[in-house]
């Protein structure tokens, strides 16, 4: 059996890279330098109140064609939303992803909402465990 993916997996992973902050919501919601990479996905229905779902994360993916090529590959883990469009963002149902790819794509989210200063230290660490 595949292991899935959970909310503590996310938070798991987001607290693990360089100067990460968790903003108080009632889901999860993780920033790098005052920019957002990961959060709870807050859905609205029609004629419902908004509900912060912590079973599907919000990614930060860089650009439209970034965002187009998760959505088209891998469409049982990616969705989106109209309230969506044009934004550089996905949806990830976090029980369709193994923890290895989930740290994979909040760490590529991290890396692009970072300040340079921080991203080159997650860098150089990297290059030198890999030593």
């Amino acid at each position: 059996m595949t292991t899935v993916s959970d909310a503590d997996d996310v938070r798991r992973l987001a607290l693990s890279l360089p100067e990460v902050e968790e903003i108080d919501s009632d889901g999860f919601d993780f920033r790098v330098g005052g920019k957002g990479f990961v959060w709870s996905y807050p859905e609205r229905l029609p004629g419902k109140p908004r509900v912060i779902r912590t079973d599907v994360a919000v990614l930060f993916v860089g650009d439209e064609a970034e965002k187009q090529a998760l959505l088209l590959g891998e469409p049982d883990m990616f969705f989106t939303t109209p309230g969506y469009d044009g934004l550089p963002l996905v949806m990830l149902r976090l029980g369709q992803v193994s923890p290895e790819r989930l740290s994979e794509l909040i760490t590529d989210a991290w890396r692009m909402r970072a300040p340079d200063d921080i991203e080159a230290g997650l860098t150089a660490g990297l290059d030198n465990e890999l030593r």
